[in-house]
């Protein structure tokens, strides 16, 4: 079961390696944060990330967001760190990426899923979590929701 909504970013330790640059919790305190889950062996993973980019600038400058990847394996094929850089190369991705080899951070977030997407608001507290191929379609609408101006 996901975690609950207003649980607070539990961090990344245990990542394997970081692709791009590293980041912690006092790195994005204050600021809005969408972590994103994903495989390299997951098809529609590949159909979502050119949107990814298009969010970190639309959103960054927006909202402020701060974009987090955690590559999360399905398989020991999965587990190849040279393949998820090839993709995050091919893909043209430019936000930190984490790659939970041992599920380290993914056992933190009681994730099961990929696609996955956790948006956390600017006191790291969750505010939405979508899974799946219909959460694709939800994760923009909920960050202009959520982190959009205060009426």
């Amino acid at each position: 079961m996901p975690m609950r909504l207003r649980t607070e970013l539990p961090g990344f330790a245990g990542v394997t390696e970081w692709i791009n640059s590293q980041v912690d919790l006092e790195a994005l305190r204050g600021k809005p944060v969408l972590v994103h889950y994903w495989a390299v062996s997951c098809y529609m993973c590949k159909e979502g990330l050119p949107l990814l980019n298009e969010w970190r600038v639309k959103f960054g400058e927006q909202y402020g967001l701060q974009l987090v990847g955690i590559h999360m394996p399905r398989s020991e094929k999965d587990t190849d760190v040279e393949a998820v850089k090839e993709m995050v190369k091919q893909y043209e991705l430019q936000h930190p990426i984490a790659v939970d080899n041992a599920h380290a951070v993914t056992d933190a977030f009681q994730n099961e899923y990929v696609p996955a997407f956790y948006l956390f608001d600017d006191q790291l507290q969750m505010r939405f979590f979508g899974a799946g191929e219909k959460a694709l379609g939800m994760v923009e609408q909920r960050i202009h929701k959520i982190l959009g101006p205060k009426e």
